[in-house]
């Protein structure tokens, strides 16, 4: 029993596998359309990953960095250190000293040259200070008390930057899906008005069908199946597409990348997130055949 439903599904694929290859350009052009629909929300989501990455998984505690004027000495700054550490709403306290602020700078600001070219070290000892994601108010009262300390010259925020670009990733995700539910509803749409299309080219073939006994469902199959084939090949060409793009883009994105001393690369789909893109691309494809033929395979019946 269950070695002859397999094989009927085999045929039933087989052939129509066979008719797609009898129609080339329509079926390429078939899976360009899907494929070129996928890829514009699959090209946002991977900007949108390699975003992220690249901003180093950000963090949106609040943080603070306590600048200390020049010439302050150690005891100074184990005075700051000691008055933090008595402040309820700080979590987590590093000292920064102005040698190590100059070495970060010379390796990673791209300033190598001219922080040689330097007579003197104009940095300042600094504290980074993680506080807790309280009120606005409260913090911007902290951060007066602080600025009020003899051995401040200035305190920053640093956590606006990350909230920022995390509300912007989010507005990014939310648009993203957005863009791949109104794609995916434009692909259905093309789907069932292809298998529409099939459903009454191939009238006489179904009603001769029905006449011989054979069921709905033996009937549908066929249409089932290229719906699937055609979204899967839909969700390849979009991968394809994804892969060819993006090494050009990252050619242009590294000449801008160098400009700003970045490390910049886009990376492809991961494996799980590319079998996800086919096998939903096929489920699409399976759903818009599934529509139609819901919606006319049973007005036709023999006789009428």
């Amino acid at each position: 029993m269950i070695r002859a439903w397999l094989g009927q599904h085999a045929f039933v694929f087989i052939q129509v596998l066979k008719r797609m290859l009898f129609s080339p350009v329509t079926s390429l052009l078939s899976a360009l359309i899907m494929g070129i629909a996928f890829s514009l929300p699959v090209g946002f989501y991977i900007l949108l990953q390699n975003i992220q990455v690249i901003s180093g998984q950000v963090v949106v505690t609040p943080q603070m960095s306590l600048f200390l004027k020049q010439g302050t000495t150690a005891e100074d700054a184990d005075t700051v250190r000691q008055r933090l550490q008595g402040q309820e709403q700080v979590i987590d306290i590093q000292f920064v000293s102005k040698d190590q602020a100059l070495l970060q700078l010379q390796q990673n600001g791209g300033l190598g040259d001219v922080v040689r070219s330097l007579g003197r070290n104009p940095l300042p000892d600094a504290f980074v200070v993680n506080v807790q994601d309280e009120h606005a108010e409260l913090l911007n009262q902290l951060q007066t008390t602080m600025q009020e300390w003899p051995e401040i010259e200035f305190v920053q925020f640093d956590s606006v930057w990350a909230k920022r670009l995390e509300a912007m990733l989010n507005f990014g995700r939310v648009i993203a899906m957005l863009l791949f539910t109104l794609l995916s509803v434009a692909v259905i749409a093309v789907m069932f008005n292809t298998i529409r299309l099939q459903i009454l080219t191939r009238r006489d073939e179904i009603e001769l069908s029905k006449l011989i006994g054979a069921t709905n469902s033996f009937i549908q199959r066929p249409f089932l199946y290229f719906g699937a084939i055609q979204g899967l090949a839909g969700g390849i060409t979009a991968w394809l597409i994804i892969a060819l793009t993006l090494p050009a883009i990252n050619d242009e994105l590294r000449t801008l990348a160098d400009l700003y001393a970045w490390n910049i690369h886009l990376q492809h789909l991961s494996h799980n997130d590319s079998i996800s893109l086919l096998l939903f691309s096929a489920w699409i494809g399976w759903l818009g055949a599934r529509l139609a033929v819901a919606g006319h395979l049973w007005q036709i019946e023999p006789g009428l």
